[in-house]
């Protein structure tokens, strides 16, 4: 199961191999399934995907763009370790472009996406007590902001932020053992989501950056 929409396609066109390799393994680098570290098999990713080496290497020299691997020369490729005191600058670009996104969303989602954007609200404005499954928890909240970045209307704002909430993400699953208020910090999301579906856009930038903040004292205070 993804933790996010499926890859955009290029030009109209359908995903490429390259894009589902991409995805996939974005996944399991994400949620941790692939340990800070871990080396990456070519032959191993291609036989348990069902596709080529090719599509493999295309996808793992896009992740080394965004930082998820390391490729060194004659040893392989490598999850890349996820460093606590990275955490201070990914929260730094997160909340000034956060906010920013949750405002275009807000004035400019079509009235579409606002409907989906309500119910999605509704969605996740339960999910303390309807869902207990942690890693369930971290796919809802990576989908929230995969969307809320789509309303945004804003392609380059949208790639910044999926990349850093990827980032923050795997941080969120290095704890996620001692953080027994996840549920609660993905049922914020539902004020957010509203606000945008009404086109309260200062409000959601507030909405936006207090998420943000509190997302990096909740680390913080388990660290």
């Amino acid at each position: 199961m993804s933790i996010g929409p499926q890859p955009s396609s290029r030009g109209g066109h359908p995903p490429s191999l390259a894009d589902r390799a991409y995805e996939a393994i974005r996944d399991r680098l994400i949620l941790l399934d692939i340990r800070p570290g871990e080396p990456l098999s070519d032959d191993a990713l291609a036989q348990e995907l069902g596709t080529g080496r090719t599509p493999v290497r295309e996808a793992l020299k896009q992740l080394e763009s965004d930082r998820l691997v390391v490729a060194y020369p004659r040893r392989g490729t490598f999850a890349t370790t996820v460093d606590i005191t990275d955490l201070a600058f990914i929260s730094e670009i997160r909340t000034e472009l956060e906010p920013l996104a949750a405002t275009r969303a807000a004035r400019s989602a079509t009235a579409a996406t606002r409907e989906q954007l309500a119910e999605l609200a509704k969605d996740v404005a339960n999910l303390e007590t309807d869902i207990r499954d942690q890693r369930e928890l971290i796919r809802r909240d990576v989908l929230v902001h995969r969307e809320i970045y789509r309303a945004s209307g804003n392609p380059y704002l949208e790639d910044i932020l999926v990349r850093q909430d990827n980032l923050a993400t795997r941080i969120w699953c290095l704890f996620i053992d001692r953080l027994p208020d996840l549920g609660s910090h993905v049922g914020e999301h539902s004020k957010l989501l509203e606000a945008i579906a009404e086109g309260a856009a200062d409000k959601a930038a507030q909405l936006a950056l207090e998420h943000v903040t509190n997302f990096d004292a909740a680390i913080r205070a388990v660290v």
